[in-house]
């Protein structure tokens, strides 16, 4: 699907580009209309790409340090069931509580919330984790 979209943010800024070399008027306006929407469709891609590249990596490093397994029982197709997941949600909750600052409960909680069915907030604790899990810059010190 991104290298659909990337396709067609060529083809559309190819297109706005002729538009704005006519000169008229309303084609000028499509066309600049046209540079601006697949601009706001490239960000948006980025975003989505890179939170997908940055909570793969921070599943990694959680595997990598023994700290995935949730104790949360499975289904048949391997995937966390949801009741469990819902159940030992005050868990989660509670370490994030505990230590606001720890990426790793962070991300564990994004997970948990995914497994129980609560996508939108599984997504927020997952880039509250990216975030806590990125060193802190030279300039955040001077602060």
């Amino acid at each position: 699907m991104a290298v659909l979209l990337a396709l067609y943010l060529a083809l559309a800024g190819w297109r706005a580009v002729q538009f704005i070399l006519t000169g008229e008027p309303v084609a000028v306006i499509m066309g600049v209309a046209l540079i601006v929407l697949p601009i706001i469709a490239a960000w948006g891609l980025w975003r989505e790409l890179s939170f997908g590249w940055r909570s793969q990596e921070l599943v990694k490093r959680l595997d990598a340090e023994g700290g995935l397994d949730l104790g949360i029982a499975a289904s048949a197709s391997g995937r966390a069931d949801r009741t469990a997941a819902t159940e030992a949600f005050p868990r989660f909750k509670d370490a994030v509580e505990a230590s606001p600052e720890s990426w790793r409960d962070w991300m564990r909680l994004g997970i948990v919330y995914d497994a129980a069915g609560d996508r939108k907030r599984g997504r927020e604790a997952v880039r509250t984790a990216i975030r806590l899990s990125r060193p802190p810059r030279s300039d955040d010190a001077t602060r």
